[in-house]
């Protein structure tokens, strides 16, 4: 698939594939292609986050008071803060505020913050679905942020009983609703990846200008193959482990939301695979080995971006190296990249590739999309439902007992 934005391939030998799978994947795609289509012309499905016609918790002139801000931290877990993190990696470079993600339990972290900024000159975005993430309500109370009509603290989440929405009441702070129908790893899209984008002065509009181009355009058919393809090699579990292989520092927090995308949606029922991120071309010094001559029960997407780069001069101190004079750091990283895919084709190790052509709003907008959908799908086509998490559910309820 080539398109504008995004140059795609997908290379799985056949002999991987079930023939019978095939054909039962291919017509179930269709039929859950057009409940999905339906489904987001409704206001209170997931899949409503796709459409043009999604309408916001927020209004821009509400938020323009909080624009002031060049320093904000946001505070969140998992789908709460890794879009936002993922969408400020991709547009660091144009975006002039400094913004602190607390997505952990770190005291390093938050010691080194509070010596750095100013607490009442920085803007607080507290994201939490549920209100009552124990990780995010321990960030709040540490950093000491809650005061009685504090004009620097924006809350997002659902508008029930829980703790985040009774603070945001008890001390009249400026509160959005999640809304309770979306997941939070699929809600980048949403209020909360959106407020954080506009707030970082990017153009949320156009983030969300083509967000079905995936569903129900000629891209469709690459939609098709990929999902059809990666839920008969599940469905057969021949492999377990994803590589996130990735030759772009730019795009390292994205390929962490698909980590999480990618284990909470699939990882169910003795199904799914397990996502690891890794780094090249530096774990070819590491890992590589493994990858090309170890258990085949791996799978590789590829990642890349054309960034601009440094360019090597050698000629005046040797001779012996000709090969890399005048290239960029980025030509020999590609070349690494390009000489590990023929390692691939020749072991027939299966393997996706994806080269970023460009990073804008509109671009990264289709990306995100396009994810949601090709895992969503994925989870359909295998009888799963990809939006809940039941397992990790459970562990919340037990850290909590044994915190009583």
């Amino acid at each position: 698939m080539i398109n504008k934005n995004l140059l795609a391939e997908n290379n799985i030998p056949k002999k991987y594939l079930k023939e019978s799978l095939n054909k039962k994947f291919n017509k179930a795609f269709f039929e859950i292609q057009s409940e999905i289509i339906e489904s987001s012309s409704s206001s209170l499905n997931i899949y409503n986050t796709l459409s043009k016609n999604f309408k916001f918790n927020f209004k821009k002139n509400d938020l323009k008071k909080f624009k002031k801000f060049n320093s904000i931290a946001i505070i969140g877990m998992g789908g709460s803060i890794l879009g936002s993190e993922a969408i400020y990696q991709f547009f660091k470079k144009k975006i002039k505020k400094e913004i602190f993600f607390f997505n952990d339990l770190d005291n390093e972290k938050i010691k080194n913050f509070r010596k750095k900024v100013k607490m009442s000159r920085t803007l607080f975005l507290i994201v939490s679905k549920s209100g009552n993430t124990i990780e995010t309500l321990s960030n709040i109370f540490i950093l000491k942020i809650l005061k009685k009509n504090a004009n620097n603290v924006i809350i997002i989440s659902q508008k029930k009983n829980s703790i985040l929405f009774n603070l945001s009441k008890k001390f009249n702070l400026f509160f959005i609703e999640h809304k309770s129908y979306i997941g939070g790893r699929y809600s980048v899209l949403s209020e909360v990846g959106m407020v954080p984008a506009y707030l970082m002065g990017l153009n949320i509009f156009k983030l969300r200008k083509n967000l079905k181009k995936y569903l129900i355009n000629k891209e469709k058919f690459f939609l098709k193959e990929s999902s059809t393809k990666l839920a008969n090699i599940l469905y057969q579990k021949k492999f377990t482990n994803l590589i996130l292989l990735n030759y772009s520092p730019r795009l390292e927090k994205f390929l962490f939301w698909c980590q999480q995308l990618i284990a909470e949606s699939l990882g169910k029922s003795g199904k799914g695979f397990l996502p690891i991120i890794s780094s090249a071309p530096k774990d070819h010094h590491s890992l590589l080995q493994l990858y090309l001559d170890g258990p085949k029960d791996k799978i590789f997407h590829i990642f890349s971006y054309p960034e601009d780069t440094y360019e090597i001069k050698t000629k005046k101190f040797t001779n012996k190296i000709n090969f890399i004079h005048n290239k960029s750091l980025n030509s020999v990283k590609l070349a690494q990249k390009d000489a590990l895919i023929l390692s691939l084709k020749k072991k027939e190790i299966p393997f996706r590739e994806f080269k970023i052509k460009k990073i804008d709003e509109e671009a990264i907008g289709e990306l995100f999309s396009y994810y949601m959908l090709e895992i969503s799908i994925i989870g359909k086509l295998l009888g799963l439902n990809p939006f809940n998490q039941p397992a990790v559910e459970q562990v919340k309820i037990s850290t909590k007992f044994l915190l009583t």
